[in-house]
């Protein structure tokens, strides 16, 4: 089968071509794995994290790819969970170790042993991949596949950061970031705390006024002040001046939770200007989001069938993965960039 991989670590803006291609053989299952013909793949910024050595793969090549849909279309021994052609989605958590202390509390997030889909092992920029059965998810009916595979990641790691901030309806939240987990985000915290106002921080006009269409309170620019301070403030960036910013935004006893698997190094200068009294004092809080569980994952296509949470996407075919990571990069995005299978 024809894959792409990360084959050397490159810098997205200086290489046309940051995916090499390559002729991998199709996976074969082992005892409780089942093997998933690929249909569709969100497009992540952590994959721009790992071609940019910002969370490298252990070892290249990697088929890189998190967000991965499909049906099952073959079965290892004692893999018995799903039948023959139906539907599955593999998230961000490849596999835990399942005995550590972490794991057994139900914290397999923080698991030493903790293997990531597309950066660890092989993920879904290809026509098949496998995992262990317990790692993988049934997609919903009410859901397209386009419109899952953001959910498994985007969506479960936008889960994990509104239940780590806190909030009570109410409370006013703010969105520093609004890509693809940001306007999930937005569209979870308009159900499950409706009385909550939400601001939203993003460089981009298109990015603001697409908040604005989905129901925030106030948009505006990365560094202006919000109409009044925040009980939560979730950032999505890969930079440090929206964290600055934030917490100077925050109310006394607010909290900020960093959605972001590393930050880039180009503006860490911003850290210079962080003022004890106006940003860190009367005990504000700073949280980061470590990976997610199954059970973000699982209880993130729960709520996305039943609200229903249909992610605005944009489709690429498969074949233009590369011109997928550029648009990324270069041009943000209006909700989540999946690639799609012929």
């Amino acid at each position: 089968m024809k894959a792409f991989v990360i084959d050397r670590i490159t810098r997205i803006e200086e290489d046309p071509r940051p995916l090499g291609e390559m002729e991998l053989p199709e996976p074969i299952p082992r005892e409780g794995e089942i093997v998933i013909r690929l249909r569709a793949c969100g497009v992540c910024h952590t994959e721009l994290d790992e071609i940019e050595g910002r969370t490298p793969p252990p070892e290249l090549p990697v088929v890189p790819g998190h967000q991965a849909v499909g049906v099952v279309a073959a079965t290892g021994p004692g893999a018995d969970r799903f039948r023959l052609g139906e539907r599955v989605g593999v998230g961000w958590i490849y596999s835990s170790c399942g005995r550590c202390p972490f794991c057994l509390s139900g914290r397999e997030n923080l698991c030493p042993s903790f293997l990531a889909t597309g950066r660890d092992r092989h993920g879904g920029y290809a026509p098949f991949m496998k995992v262990h059965q317990d790692y993988a998810f049934p997609i919903p009916d009410a859901l397209t596949d386009a419109e899952a595979a953001p959910l498994l990641c985007a969506g479960a790691i936008g889960y994990r950061s509104l239940t780590l901030a806190g909030l009570t309806d109410g409370g006013i939240l703010g969105l520093t970031g609004f890509g693809a987990s940001g306007h999930l985000v937005l569209k979870m915290a308009s159900h499950l705390y409706p009385k909550s106002p939400v601001f939203v921080f993003a460089r981009r006009r298109e990015e603001r006024r697409f908040a604005l269409e989905l129901g925030a309170a106030w948009a505006g620019e990365t560094a202006d002040p919000p109409p009044e301070p925040m009980d939560a403030v979730i950032d999505t960036t890969p930079a440090w001046m929206p964290v600055v910013k934030a917490l100077g935004g925050l109310k006394a006893g607010g909290r900020l939770v960093i959605n972001a698997i590393r930050k880039e190094e180009a503006d860490k200068s911003s850290l210079e200007g962080v003022d004890y009294p106006s940003h860190l004092w009367m005990e504000k809080e700073i949280k980061s989001v470590a990976n997610v569980t199954r059970r973000d994952i699982a209880e993130m296509l729960r709520i996305a069938s039943e609200i229903p949470i249909k992610p605005a996407v944009r489709e690429y075919h498969f074949h233009e993965a590369n011109q997928a990571l550029r648009d990324l990069r270069q041009k943000g995005a209006r909700g989540a960039k999946v690639l799609v299978f012929p």
